[in-house]
């Protein structure tokens, strides 16, 4: 007996990430992309106008995230299945129901998993508390990631880069490009999604286009009594606007 079409709903902020997730389901048989969303809002109008079976949804988006999307749902949960870019949301997902989690980036073969489960919890609740059950035995003792890694592109391959080995990113135009000791990748959010993650570790926006890690400041140099230019153990440079320079003169200081 053919399986029975799985319609789902993806909803992410950044148009690269929903790009990467319906191309990943073109590939995925007996699928029906039924729409989009780029934000929790919409999301909501979105799944009770279309009635999905399955929702792929970001956790990390700005107003309303991921796990507030699902407090806000009323009746019968679609299949829900989150999409991070940090492991550790992992164990808040299944707390509210989700059938799977998808670290980011994601692969063509977590994927089409992902959706084989959903497909398995809707056709089988039990099946599903246990699936969340082995999960949470599986998670049990790993070590808690401490320090996020930031997802990067370079080409059509994508990278977990550690905050440590990142000098800085820096907004040109709509992209962002994250700058290494040697190498430039190009940025899967804008400069202010990251800046909001990046919020309470050692990266400070110093201009409006350029977030700087402070561990790679080698040199700072008084261009004027508001104005400061930074050299980074890498030798980049960037000058730190007037708006912005008690904060970095604050904390450098």
């Amino acid at each position: 007996m053919p399986l029975k079409r799985l319609r789902v709903l993806v909803v992410d902020d950044e148009p690269l990430a929903r790009r990467v997730l319906l191309d990943g389901l073109d590939l995925v048989e007996n699928i029906q992309v039924v729409g989009e969303a780029d934000n929790g809002e919409t999301a909501l109008q979105q799944i009770g106008r279309l009635q999905p079976d399955l929702v792929l949804l970001d956790v990390q988006m700005p107003a309303m995230d991921g796990f507030q999307v699902i407090r806000r749902l009323k009746g019968p949960l679609p299949a829900i299945v989150f999409v991070t870019a940090y492991s550790e949301y992992a164990l808040d997902a299944f707390e509210v129901g989700a059938v799977d989690y998808l670290l980011k980036p994601v692969s063509e073969d977590r994927l089409g998993m992902a959706v084989d489960r959903a497909r398995r919890a809707r056709r089988r609740p039990r099946e599903s508390a246990l699936r969340v059950e082995r999960t949470l035995a599986a998670l049990e003792g790993r070590e808690t990631r401490t320090v996020a890694k930031l997802v990067a592109r370079r080409g059509l391959d994508y990278y977990l880069l550690d905050l440590d080995d990142v000098y800085a990113l820096q907004a040109d135009g709509e992209i962002v490009w994250i700058l290494t000791s040697r190498r430039k990748f190009r940025a899967v959010h804008s400069l202010g999604r990251l800046e909001e993650r990046l919020r309470g570790t050692q990266f400070q926006r110093v201009h409006r286009s350029v977030l700087v890690n402070t561990n790679r400041i080698r040199k700072m140099s008084a261009l004027s009594s508001r104005r400061w230019l930074l050299i980074l153990t890498n030798g980049l440079k960037f000058i730190v606007s007037k708006r912005r320079a008690p904060l970095v003169r604050d904390l450098l200081l």
